[in-house]
């Protein structure tokens, strides 16, 4: 195998990662779709398993990409007479990476933790309440409808994003406008929630809060 045949594969592994993310959100959105509309149990657990599937596709995808990576750059280093079998020296060091594998590498993987997040936001904004509307419907339909609020612009949101770190969604325009201002000012910013003790909100820390926004729009529409 040549360098170019190497690079030319790569190229083609690194599209079929995309492909794999897109699938994570396509099931994403399917669980939710599920909560939203009551589903059984299993149909929903049955997409966790789908999510978990993805994890390992890209686990091993990664592998086998650095370990081509790392084999170019090994020779590329020692610059042997000889051209050694590159193929044979990645395929030692993908199975050294995957000897390593354990069920909590997949549990860690960014997308389907999100997956994780944002089922059990779902489930706590659609079953969570049961118990609530039993005891007082007035009070569980005001609670609901504060979490709706953006601490920032005291809005209802439109385009709520979470902070992973303390769990609080803002409207997402608004929280960004303030991280980019008080950057500027080589500040950090307070999580605007009151009574929220984080003190370091960062963009990267944010995702789209699904979950949340399915919930507001389907009470705009009622």
């Amino acid at each position: 195998i040549s360098f170019n045949a190497i690079d030319s594969a790569l190229s083609s592994l690194k599209n079929c990662q995309s492909y794999i993310s897109s699938g994570m959100d396509v099931a994403t959105q399917v669980a939710l779709d599920l909560v939203e509309s009551f589903n059984d149990e299993e149909d929903i657990n049955n997409m966790e398993k789908v999510m978990l599937e993805y994890a390992t596709m890209d686990r091993e995808l990664n592998h086998y990409i650095k370990a081509f990576e790392e084999t170019i750059n090994q020779v590329k280093r020692e610059k042997p007479e000889n051209l050694p079998d590159l193929e044979n020296l990645a395929q030692e060091k993908f199975l050294e990476m995957e000897s390593k594998n354990s069920d909590s590498d997949l549990q860690r993987n960014e997308k389907y933790m999100y997956f994780k997040d944002q089922l059990k936001e779902m489930k706590k904004q659609y079953r969570g309440n049961d118990t609530i509307e039993e005891i007082d419907e007035d009070i569980a339909v005001t609670r609901s409808q504060m979490n709706f609020i953006c601490p920032i612009t005291q809005m209802t949101m439109k385009r709520p994003v979470r902070n992973k770190v303390c769990g609080h969604s803002y409207e997402e325009g608004a929280i960004l406008e303030m991280i980019q201002t008080q950057k500027q000012k080589k500040k950090n910013v307070r999580c605007p929630k009151m009574g929220c003790s984080h003190v370091d909100v960062k963009g990267s820390d944010l995702v789209p809060d699904e979950a949340l926004k399915r919930v507001i729009d389907s009470q705009n529409k009622q």
